[in-house]
């Protein structure tokens, strides 16, 4: 099933938790941080007040508790503003 997002709406899927730390400690599930990161793996096609500076496969820093969680075939996306993406990582 594809999502294709509307208006100024981007679909992204979070990146994995690190599971050790740069010094080789593996990390419980309880001590591992969100992460930030997503990939876009759709984007809308923006508004008249909003242009999408995003696209597909770009990796993105997105607020901590913005968007809406969406679970399909047993897979889990964000969906959020454009406005929510702070910065693109290179």
């Amino acid at each position: 099933m594809n999502i294709k997002p509307l208006q100024d709406r981007v679909v992204v899927k979070m990146a994995e938790a690190e599971e050790t730390t740069k010094g080789g400690i593996i990390l419980s599930g309880s001590a591992k941080e969100k992460p930030e990161v997503a990939e876009v793996l759709e984007v809308g096609p923006g508004t008249a007040d909003v242009a999408m500076e995003v696209k597909k496969g770009d990796k993105v820093l997105i607020s901590k508790y913005s968007g809406t969680n969406v679970k399909l075939d047993g897979e889990e996306y964000i969906i959020v503003k454009m406005e929510d993406i702070l910065a693109v990582v290179d």
